[in-house]
């Protein structure tokens, strides 16, 4: 039976992806204050100079500087989006490629219309995942971000997948459908994840029916009229494909 909706409970989200699309990505969120407001989520680096996966309380940056590694509270997370993970019950999965490990996620949602935060314990046969360069001023949008950035590929790894299911109607505010980040358990390895294949695992997904959106208030976000107009964009920068 699917789990019901946290009683309560919210997913928090600071920026709209569309914002970053548009190279408006000058601000953000401390750290100190995401993690007030959440235990588990993901969000990028200042300067989208990496990808940053927050679990048990604490956000890991995963950059091209080293290994991933703690940030400080003081850090700033120009998008981040964060809940507090429930107890849920976990199934496990095993010998899923990505469209087997999304069906995965498919079939444990409570409902299309909701919000998930999804976690995975375990082994992955594979995983490839990217990091980006941090940026300078003046700042470029995303998908010219994406051109540069540094995927790795690792095999028989373990660690946790960290991520959210989005309805379809949020694309652009979120990014649709799933999104994941990855941190191995040695914290030799994470990034945004481009594509997996399981090993073995469990699987916890969480729905949630209430979504709590912060936006930038600096003057770059406030001055940028931000338009949905491509889905092809997200779609492309979030596989790692040509922007086109």
């Amino acid at each position: 039976m699917p789990p019901t909706p946290v009683p309560g409970a919210a997913v928090t989200q600071f920026a709209v992806l569309d914002a970053l699309l548009a190279g408006a990505y000058e601000s953000g969120l401390r750290v100190s204050e995401a993690c007030s407001v959440g235990d588990f989520g993901l969000g990028c680096v200042d300067r989208l100079g990496g990808e940053v996966v927050i679990f048990d309380a604490q956000a890991i940056e995963c950059t091209l500087d080293g290994p991933p590694a703690v940030m400080r509270d003081d850090e700033r997370l120009p998008f981040a989006i964060l809940c507090r993970f429930p107890d849920v019950p976990a199934v496990g999965v095993r010998g899923r490629d990505m469209a087997g490990f999304a069906a995965s996620v498919d079939e444990a949602l409570t409902s299309r219309n909701l919000f998930h935060a999804v976690r995975f314990d375990g082994v992955l046969a594979e995983v490839r995942v990217r990091v980006t360069p941090r940026q300078q001023f003046p700042l470029p949008p995303l998908a010219e971000v994406t051109e540069h950035q540094v995927e790795t590929v690792a095999t028989a790894i373990r660690g946790t997948l960290v991520g959210f299911w989005t309805p379809a109607i949020y694309q652009g505010i979120a990014v649709a459908g799933l999104h994941l980040h990855f941190l191995s358990d040695d914290r030799s390895l994470g990034g945004h994840v481009l594509d997996l294949v399981v090993d073995a695992g469990d699987l916890r997904v969480a729905a949630f029916a209430r979504f709590d959106l912060r936006l930038p208030t600096d003057d770059r976000f406030l001055r940028t009229e931000l338009t949905h107009d491509d889905d092809h964009r997200i779609v492309a920068v979030e596989r790692g494909g040509a922007t086109g």
